[in-house]
C-alpha cells in the first residue's frame, strides 16, 4: 500500500524511508508516508498516523493517502492540502459514527533548487534536523488540530530552508516513543543516533529502526508478534552538498551552523521554544557562560519585539569559524521603523534593560535600519577559557 522510492529522482537531494508495522499477522496499520511530484516542479513529502493498528486503520490509511496525494497534485498549497484531507476524513468518519477516527500528519513542500521546505503539521510531531556538521535540531513549526476532528480547521505553514548537507527527518511517534520512552527522552536517543552516524542516508534509516527494534524485538514480525508497541513510519530527506554530508563526502570544509526562527505576536510561548533551540545550537560552545548570556540577551530582543511593536519577530542564529575560535551572531528583525535608544532604568523599574544588557555581554551589537523595518544583531566570540577576550576572524 505504501510506494517504492527506487523510482523517485529528486535533483540534488536524496530520499530514505521506512515503515515497521507492530506486527499480529495481518502487518497493516494506520502510519504511511508519500512522496509525491507537484506540477510546479517541486515534490512533498506526507507521513502520517490514523488512529488504531487494526484492518479499519489501514483502510483509512489508504483512502487518506489517496486523497491527500490528490489534493497535493491539484497544486495546492500545504495549508490547503491538510485543510482538504480533514475535511475529507471527517466525512469518512460521519459515515461510521461508531468508530470514529483522527490522523496525524506532517506535510513538506520541496524546492530542489533551493532547499526551501513549506511545512503544514496536524498533531503531529516536529521535524528534527542535521546540520552538515552533526549538529541535530528538533526545529519547531506551526501546527493545527489532527485531520478529521474540526472540517474547518486551519493549518498555518512554516518555510525553513535544508541547507547544503544538511538531512530532516520526520517520523511517527511510533520511532520516538517506542521502547518506554516519551517524546522528550525518545527524541533525545535519536538526537545521539543522528549525531554519530557517518554512513549514507539508507544506513541511517536501518541504524534508527535497529535502535528501537533490536534483533530480540518484533522488528521481524510474525503471527505470534508482540502488539503493544506502535507502527513506525519515516522519511529521510538529505541535501546534497560540497564539502559536507555523510562517509566519504565529507571534507576539511567547516559549513556554516544556522538557524531561522519567527516568533509570531500570536505566539508568545515560542519565545521559549528560541532559547532551547539556541541552546542546542551552541551544544558544544567552550564557555557555558557565554550560552547563558546569549540565551539571555535573545530573550530580551524578541521579548522586546512582542512588546513594543506590533510585528512579528525574525530570528537568525548562525555560528562561523573554526572550533574554540567561533563567532556565534545573533539577529531579531521586526517589522517597526523605531530604533530603540539605551535607557538607564532605575532600581524598581520593570524595563529597559535590554541595550543596557547586550553592551555589557555582547562583543559587539548593533542596529540596522532596514526601510520600514529594523534588526538589532549581537556578537560572541568563543574562547577556550571562557573570557572571550580574543578578537575573531573569520
Amino acid at each position: 500500500m505504501l510506494p517504492r522510492l527506487g523510482s523517485q529522482r529528486i535533483p540534488g537531494m536524496s530520499v530514505a524511508a521506512r515503515y515497521v508495522p507492530t506486527g499480529g499477522g495481518l502487518q497493516v496499520g494506520g502510519d504511511w508516508y508519500d512522496v509525491i511530484p507537484l506540477p510546479n516542479g517541486r515534490f512533498a513529502l506526507a507521513i502520517g498516523d490514523v488512529q488504531g493498528h487494526d484492518v479499519h486503520a489501514a483502510g483509512l490509511m489508504g483512502q487518506l493517502r489517496i486523497a491527500l496525494r490528490a489534493y497535493a497534485s491539484e497544486g495546492h498549497r500545504p495549508d490547503a492540502v491538510l485543510s482538504r484531507a480533514s475535511r475529507f476524513l471527517h466525512g469518512i468518519s460521519d459515515e461510521d459514527a461508531s468508530d470514529p477516527r483522527f490522523a496525524t500528519c506532517v506535510y513538506v513542500e520541496v524546492d530542489p533548487a533551493t532547499g526551501v521546505l513549506d511545512i503544514a503539521r496536524a498533531g503531529h510531531p516536529d521535524p528534527a534536523f542535521r546540520m552538515a556538521d552533526g549538529t541535530v535540531l528538533t526545529r519547531p513549526t506551526s501546527g493545527g488540530l489532527p485531520l478529521g476532528i474540526d472540517p474547518d480547521a486551519d493549518y498555518p505553514t512554516t518555510r525553513l530552508a535544508l541547507e547544503p548537507g544538511e538531512t530532516m527527518l520526520i517520523c511517527t511517534d511510533g520511532l520516538i516513543e517506542t521502547g518506554g520512552h516519551d517524546l522528550d527522552t525518545g527524541w533525545r536517543r535519536l538526537r545521539v543516533i543522528l549525531e554519530e552516524h557517518k554512513g549514507d542516508l539508507e544506513e541511517l534509516a536501518d541504524t534508527l529502526v535497529q535502535a528501537v527494534h533490536g534483533p530480540s524485538s518484533h522488528h521481524t514480525t510474525g503471527p505470534l508478534a508482540d502488539r503493544r508497541e506502535d507502527d513506525i513510519a519515516m522519511l529521510l530527506l538529505s541535501r546534497e552538498g560540497e564539502g559536507c554530508g555523510y562517509g566519504d563526502t565529507m571534507t576539511a570544509v567547516r559549513p556554516v551552523r544556522r538557524t531561522v526562527l519567527t516568533v509570531a505576536q500570536a505566539e508568545p510561548e515560542r519565545v521559549a521554544s528560541a532559547r532551547q533551540q539556541l541552546r542546542e545550537l551552541l551544544h558544544d560552545w567552550a564557555s557555558p557562560d557565554q550560552v547563558d548570556s546569549a540565551v539571555l540577551l535573545l530573550s530580551e530582543l524578541l521579548t522586546n519585539v512582542l512588546v513594543h511593536t506590533d510585528s512579528d519577530a525574525l530570528l537568525v542564529a548562525e555560528i562561523t569559524g573554526a572550533v574554540g575560535e567561533r563567532r556565534l551572531r545573533i539577529e531579531v528583525t521586526d517589522g517597526g521603523d523605531d530604533l530603540p535608544h539605551k535607557r538607564r532604568p532605575g532600581e524598581l523599574a520593570s524595563s529597559g534593560r535590554g541595550l543596557v544588557l547586550i553592551e555589557l555581554l555582547a562583543h559587539a551589537w548593533g542596529v540596522d535600519p532596514r526601510g520600514e523595518s529594523k534588526s538589532i544583531w549581537f556578537e560572541l566570540y568563543e574562547s577556550v577559557d571562557g573570557s572571550g577576550d580574543g578578537s575573531w576572524s573569520p
